[in-house]
């Protein structure tokens, strides 16, 4: 384990599952190629456990995963109770635990210095994993637990809350190397940008003042310093010029405030600047903002929690797996979540692995970004009845 000074026990941890006990060695039963006839993606069948068994045959045709993937992604049972898919979803919580264990340090030995991992659970029983993530990975791995909404009617059936949440806690292979996009081009809104320039590039108007009070003249002396502007034409310098005015930054109740940008990186981009006049509550004021551009390529950081109308929901899956003529599957993934986490974690033909198929919607997402994937499912039926034909239906 990579966690000095942190661990977590319980009874029976540590003990080797029985040969076979979670389903046989995974068998490549279906391999796709692209146009140059190159493998781009596999699907194995057996016990994503086991997957180093497969190693032989995934390199045979090119898609090799230990120590490969930038990706890999579990969504396991949940452990809530009853059998769904080939899976048992009540096991003994200690008995489930030494069974995620086992899979997570699979996964960590599958990622690349450079990857992540993604673990997709509700609240039944994530807050015990986390610790097993601590211990596997180190608490320095640690990237994020995110909310999302995964039912936004909520499930009336549940005892005392309608649960509409899942959760995605996200771990470093290797921190200090870890490679994940700051944010994704989707959730940037066009609306945002409603000036259009003289290049005819949208924008928007950015307070350059610090809208935050903890930073202010005695916080952040640096960071306090004239402007000169000129609000009837808008032109903003560093420096002082006839016919403009010194604007220092003040709050809205005028009193000190600080700048965004430094002096010396106001006067790299100070043609970025522009200042207005203000008519706030203490009287009107003269305020300097900041030109941000809508460009092609622009990102934007996500928020931890993900809402339904952003990635879809279990409802939103289910339309797509009958739209690909599949049914049958009772928890399938949205496709638009997984482009996300595929999009955030990856760039074009990185390595993604999923140690828990189910309908197939990981490989669908990697197909469509461009990416190499590899994914195993333990239930013949569902890789028969739906994951295979969701994939021909797709075009993956």
């Amino acid at each position: 384990m990579t966690s000095p000074g942190f661990s977590v026990s319980w009874p029976g941890r540590g003990e080797p599952e029985v040969p076979g006990e979670q389903g046989p060695a995974p068998r490549l039963v279906e391999v796709v190629r692209d146009a140059d006839g190159r493998a781009s993606g596999a699907v194995l069948d057996g016990d994503g456990a086991r997957i180093a068994e497969a190693s032989a045959a995934l390199e045979e045709v090119g898609l090799g995963p230990t120590g490969a993937a930038q990706l890999v992604y579990l969504d396991p049972p949940f452990n809530r109770g009853g059998r769904f898919d080939g899976y048992h979803d009540n096991m003994p919580r200690l008995t489930w635990l030494s069974y995620i264990e086992a899979r997570l340090v699979v996964a960590r030995d599958l990622l690349a210095d450079t990857g992540t991992v993604w673990v997709h659970l509700d609240d039944a029983e994530a807050h015990r994993v986390r610790c097993v993530l601590d211990e596997v990975f180190g608490t320095d791995a640690f990237i994020a637990d995110l909310t999302v909404e995964s039912n936004p009617k909520g499930r009336q059936l549940d005892r005392f809350f309608a649960g509409s949440h899942d959760r995605l806690m996200v771990y470093a292979r290797d921190p200090g190397r870890v490679r994940l996009a700051g944010g994704v081009a989707s959730a940037v809104d066009p609306a945002d940008f409603p000036h259009v320039g003289e290049d005819g590039i949208n924008f928007r108007l950015l307070p350059l003042r610090n809208t935050n009070k903890r930073f202010n003249p005695r916080t952040t002396p640096t960071m306090t310093y004239p402007l000169y502007g000129d609000p009837g034409s808008g032109a903003v310098s560093v420096d002082p010029a006839p016919g403009l005015s010194e604007i220092l930054p003040v709050f809205g109740d005028l009193t000190p405030a600080v700048w965004r940008w430094s002096r010396a990186r106001a006067t790299e981009r100070v043609d970025e600047l522009v200042c207005r006049t203000v008519r706030g509550r203490s009287g009107p004021r003269v305020d300097v903002y900041q030109r941000d551009r809508h460009e092609a390529g622009r990102i934007k950081k996500l928020k931890s929690i993900w809402l339904a109308q952003e990635v879809g929901s279990t409802d939103t899956a289910r339309a797509e797996l009958r739209n690909a003529g599949v049914d049958g599957f009772r928890t399938p993934k949205p496709e638009a979540l997984m482009r996300r986490i595929v999009e955030l974690a990856t760039g074009p033909d990185d390595l993604v692995v999923d140690l828990f198929a189910g309908s197939g919607t990981t490989a669908v997402a990697a197909h469509a970004l461009g990416r190499r994937w590899v994914v195993v499912e333990r239930n013949p039926e569902t890789i028969r009845e739906v994951l295979v034909p969701r994939l021909r239906a797709t075009g993956a």
